[in-house]
């Protein structure tokens, strides 16, 4: 199925001023005056709709490349390179994530991944690091009295995210009906069909993970052709509004669930800036966790995060 919203920059100035007054919003809040309407919550949805046309235009064409995609920040002269893959444990993602890591290592670059995509993808690979965000997601719930989905009896080589409810369950039913290939519909139709069933079914939470008919669909064909991954990429970018934003909005519905998401995009930009030792890093994420990676980079960037105090999940 192809989605035709890989578009070339072309804002405005008065596009680009606008798209830079919501990069900045910090807290919902912010968005009630932004956007003009009564409640935070109706303010949510009206930025995140903005945001996404505006980033739309705003971001590069994503084409096929035999590349690994991601996004360069430095620090303090370090460089850091974000990969957003789809950890779906297909061969043809694996095959094509190691190629590349393998040629990382040999320039002498760093590797650093999400915890759980080491033993997926790299467990014979040395050099590649794990990083502890799951482990530290696990910890602070207990910390904060948050009873955890997350199972971690079975030792955090294997260690899962048990999240999903029936109602997701039957939403990723539905999707995947409509992905299909054999039931006559045209791409099109797809995507309409694909855009009421997000409406109807997707949760609160949901719209904050990013778990719509456009991201599922990506997924599974960049899962299968990892040339794809730039358009995942590009689609959660434009999706996901600044991590403050979305961070309040999920802790609001679900603390347990902001933490085991977007709260390990901190944690895992910290662990890389903390242990990094070479002039070039690359961390390979989820791709849902790339745009969050690459905003807490950009803080550590610009001096408005430090890491002194770092200490490693137990």
């Amino acid at each position: 199925m192809a989605f035709g919203s890989d578009r070339a920059p072309r804002l405005s100035a008065s596009e680009r001023e606008r798209l830079e007054r919501l990069r900045n919003a910090t807290q919902l809040a912010d968005l009630v005056d932004l956007t003009g309407v009564g409640t935070e919550h109706d303010a949510y949805f009206e930025a995140k709709g903005e945001w996404a046309k505006l980033r739309d235009s705003e971001l590069p064409a994503s084409t096929p490349t035999g590349d690994l995609p991601g996004d360069s920040v430095t620090v303090d002269g370090e460089r850091f390179v974000v990969h957003g893959v789809t950890h779906a444990d297909t061969d043809a993602e694996r095959l094509f994530i190691r190629a590349h890591v393998s040629s990382f290592l040999e320039a002498g670059d760093s590797v650093y991944c999400e915890q759980g995509i080491r033993p997926m993808y790299f467990q014979d690979i040395g050099g590649v690091c794990e990083m502890d965000d799951y482990r530290w997601a696990l910890a602070e719930c207990e910390k904060r009295d948050i009873d955890s989905h997350l199972d971690g009896t079975v030792g955090f080589d294997s260690l899962v995210e048990d999240v999903t409810d029936a109602a997701s369950q039957f939403r990723d039913a539905v999707f995947s009906l409509i992905h299909s290939d054999g039931d006559g519909y045209s791409d099109a139709f797809r995507r309409v069909l694909g855009d009421v069933a997000s409406g109807f079914l997707m949760s609160h939470e949901d719209a904050a993970m990013g778990q719509d008919f456009e991201s599922f669909a990506r997924s599974k064909q960049a899962a299968e052709n990892p040339r794809l991954l730039g358009g995942l990429q590009r689609y959660y970018k434009r999706m996901f509004l600044p991590q403050p934003l979305e961070r309040e909005w999920l802790r609001r519905h679900d603390p347990e669930l902001e933490l085991v998401s977007h709260a390990r995009n901190e944690r895992m930009a910290d662990y890389a800036v903390y242990h990094n030792e070479a002039d070039t890093s690359h961390l390979i994420v989820g791709a849902a966790h790339q745009p969050g990676l690459v905003y807490y980079l950009e803080r550590h960037r610009d001096g408005h995060r430090h890491v002194d105090d770092f200490e490693l999940a137990e």
